[in-house]
């Protein structure tokens, strides 16, 4: 038995207002055993115990999660946080505080009582505010994805007093408790809806209003199809370009040639790529994200075809800074982050695994792989003195950390790359680790920080490993990163809009 189980403490002496209270909820709780809804006999027991130890959550955020959306990516996760914490905060203090005895059963009618009654203290109810936990967190994130999960949520809650396990007010307390839950998870991790970014430089672009002059390149690799066909649906005089991951870059210089908006759905390395011919020919660049990580798009503000069609329709879109490198005669953008060190060396390690055990166990293969090599992947000379180090990271753009949330920009016009340096020493892996969870720091003696507008590296290991924007190549000597001001032009609905 569960130790925060008492149901022999004393009652506790009368109180006139909180009796009447108590005497209400019983009459509540009688009301709702006399009652024969239709259908709900079979269907709400079973479902009050599918919601036992929060399967029945589990398996909702794994569906929400399975529509590759990175919006319903993100409810899931908040919704299962959100689910944790009220869990814990109901199982730890909840119960323990107030040990009220769970109803009589007499009234239920037997076909409704469920097999295994509960043996813990009925104050609050824990389906209840994991229930409402949950849909609060998915609403928070996705108010169509809160939408569709709200009646079930709803209809667990009301389970626990159909069943008999729980009065009214009890479920009404939890579903409290796990709203408020699902609220403190999103002060701790603010929803991608309240960081709203700072007012980007808005250019003239032209508004095709069905589409007329935008040539959409796809990479057929991304297995996307369906999200650029219902943006053709949107913008139905666009022309569409499929093509293999070998033939982007021809495919892009050719509709280069002709379009008036180059378009472009790919993950973040097809996209640097379309960002190359756009540059070269003046044009303005239209972003369907179609990667796993989109980590430009999303920082942009686009999600999805509804994005990219209203912006295109109504003619909006902004100016965004571009890094570049070179190296003798080498010379590269991105879009994103341009790194260094370690994590160029895990890329080309996890890309020679992928095609025979997949692209996760392939990233830990490859990290177990670099991090016991005793030798720095990269020195490079600093005022005239060379250092080992194991990883510089440069970001296009400021990289903030909200709260307890992953790292992303907010302004992609701000002029500056984010420098992070990790420095040589023993124990690779602490030494990375702390400076991912400190984040940029100015100066420590395992890592530090800095904000340029250029960067000149030399004493460059030859051979060293360069990774922009997902893509790996060898440099080596002189290393040189700098800054192109509101260099692209791109479509995004702007905010009012």
């Amino acid at each position: 038995m569960s130790p925060d189980v008492d149901l022999t403490v004393l009652k506790p002496g009368r109180h006139a207002l909180r009796d009447r209270f108590l005497s209400l909820d019983s009459r509540l709780f009688e009301f709702a055993a006399e009652q024969h809804w239709p259908y709900a006999q079979r269907i709400l027991p079973r479902l009050s115990r599918s919601a036992n130890h929060g399967l029945l959550w589990f398996a909702a955020g794994a569906a929400i999660a399975a529509s590759r959306t990175p919006r319903a990516r993100r409810a899931a996760v908040r919704g299962l946080a959100s689910l944790s914490l009220a869990s814990l905060t109901i199982n730890t203090v909840g119960k323990r505080s107030v040990r009220r005895t769970r109803p009589t059963l007499d009234p239920v009618p037997l076909v409704r009582q469920l097999k295994r009654q509960p043996i813990t203290t009925s104050f609050p109810s824990g389906h209840a505010a994991s229930a409402a936990a949950f849909a609060t967190g998915v609403a928070l994130e996705s108010p169509a994805w809160g939408l569709a999960v709200a009646p079930i949520a709803w209809s667990v809650a009301l389970s626990r007093v159909y069943t008999g396990v729980h009065f009214p007010s009890d479920v009404l307390a939890g579903a409290a408790l796990g709203a408020g839950a699902a609220f403190a998870v999103r002060g701790l991790v603010p929803t991608r809806a309240r960081q709203v970014p700072p007012a980007r430089p808005r250019t003239d672009v032209p508004a095709l209003t069905e589409g007329d002059g935008l040539i959409v390149v796809s990479n057929r690799a991304a297995g996307t199809s369906d999200r650029v066909h219902a943006l053709l649906d949107l913008l139905p005089r666009a022309e569409l370009v499929e093509c293999e991951p070998a033939d982007i870059a021809a495919e892009l210089d050719k509709a280069a040639d002709r379009a008036r908006v180059l378009g472009v759905c790919g993950g973040d390395g097809t996209v640097n790529a379309a960002a190359e011919v756009a540059l070269r020919h003046d044009l303005p660049l239209a972003v369907l994200p179609g990667g796993t990580l989109n980590h430009f798009a999303l920082d942009l503000g686009v999600e999805s075809e509804r994005d990219v069609g209203r912006a295109v329709q109504r003619g909006e879109a902004v100016r965004v800074d571009v890094g570049r490198f070179r190296s003798g005669a080498q010379e590269g953008l991105f879009l994103n982050t341009c790194s260094l060190g370690v994590y160029p060396e895990l890329v080309r390690e996890r890309d020679r695994f992928a095609p025979r055990i997949g692209d996760w166990p392939a990233g830990v293969v490859a990290a177990l792989r670099v991090l016991r090599r005793d030798r720095h992947p990269l020195q490079a000379e600093v005022a005239g003195r060379s250092h080992p180090l194991w990883l510089l990271f440069a970001g296009n753009g400021t990289y903030h950390r909200l709260g307890l949330a992953p790292a992303r920009r907010l302004n992609l016009a701000d002029g500056v790359l984010d420098v992070r340096v990790v420095h040589g020493g023993r124990r690779p892996a602490l030494r990375l680790l702390a400076a991912a969870v400190a984040g940029p720091l100015t100066r420590s003696p395992a890592h530090a920080a800095v904000q340029v507008g250029r960067l000149r590296l030399t004493g460059v290991t030859p051979g060293a490993l360069l990774a922009f924007d997902g893509e790996v190549t060898e440099v080596g000597g002189e290393v040189t990163l700098e800054k192109l001001p509101e260099a692209l032009t791109v479509y995004r609905p702007l905010a009012g809009s």
